[in-house]
């Protein structure tokens, strides 16, 4: 079947998250992470969200922009099966799709103008700074809710890890938070909790010292003894980190 429409974006989402590694694998598990979504032209009017305030919470549609050129898989490796077993693709949530579009709810705190563009405040959202925005929908909770569905491999939430900060990290979040990081300890703790390493890493003692990028920042951790331990926040010296970690594929499942 051939579209005869071109899709284009509606919209562009700013996050804290500036690389792929470390982004929530779901939507929903850091929910003290703030983020926007700036409504681009044509769209860009406040009578394209007329009546959206009544709704807690939204759904949006995305294009998975940075893994387009990498096309496809039938099959993928879910963290929650180790990495070690395959499933289909459509058995998944993998970031590598056909058309390359995602969908995560988030919640909605309001709706502000702001130099010119209609920007809708959201929370608990897992997407990469720059995120393309396909579609916005409100969440329906009598239908979009369904107290007796199966999840299958992802019928649980996940287990999260201990977190904890070095004293001189202590003082440096007292420090950012009190600047324009707001609820910086927060995200961290949601962030690094779900141990963003790949799974194959998980069992076994692993020395190496790892970086995630919120905001402009980089956050510098590793594992001791299954306690995550955050040694270092420093100003990013890369806006963009293109490391090996930004190849996983954060959305399995």
């Amino acid at each position: 079947m051939t579209m005869t429409r071109e899709i284009q974006a509606v919209a562009i989402c700013r996050s804290p998250y500036k690389q792929k590694f470390g982004i929530p694998r779901q939507p929903g598990l850091v929910t003290a992470a703030r983020g926007y979504v700036e409504l681009q032209a044509p769209f860009n009017h406040i009578d394209t969200v007329r009546g959206l305030e009544q709704y807690s919470h939204i759904w949006l549609l995305f294009s998975f922009h940075e893994n387009l050129a990498q096309g496809w898989k039938t099959t993928v490796r879910p963290p929650r099966l180790g990495g070690n077993e395959k499933l289909g693709v459509f058995a998944t949530r993998s970031t590598f799709r056909p058309n390359g579009i995602g969908q995560s709810v988030v919640k909605l705190h309001g709706i502000h103008q702001r130099k010119g563009k209609v920007v809708l405040e959201i929370s608990a959202m897992d997407l990469l700074d720059g995120t393309p925005i396909l579609d916005i929908k409100p969440y329906i909770p009598f239908s979009d809710a369904i107290s007796d569905a199966q999840g299958g491999i992802a019928h649980e939430a996940p287990i999260l890890a201990k977190v904890k900060f070095a004293n001189d990290v202590v003082a440096q979040l007292a420090k950012y938070e009190q600047q324009q990081y707001p609820n910086l300890q927060a995200i961290i703790e949601g962030v690094l909790a779900q141990d963003p390493r790949p799974a194959y890493k998980k069992a076994k003692a692993d020395p190496k010292q790892y970086q995630v990028a919120l905001y402009d920042l980089d956050i510098l951790w590793r594992v001791v003894d299954e306690v995550i331990i955050v040694e270092a926040i420093r100003r990013s010296t890369i806006a963009e980190g293109a490391n090996e970690q930004q190849d996983l594929d954060r959305k399995h499942v």
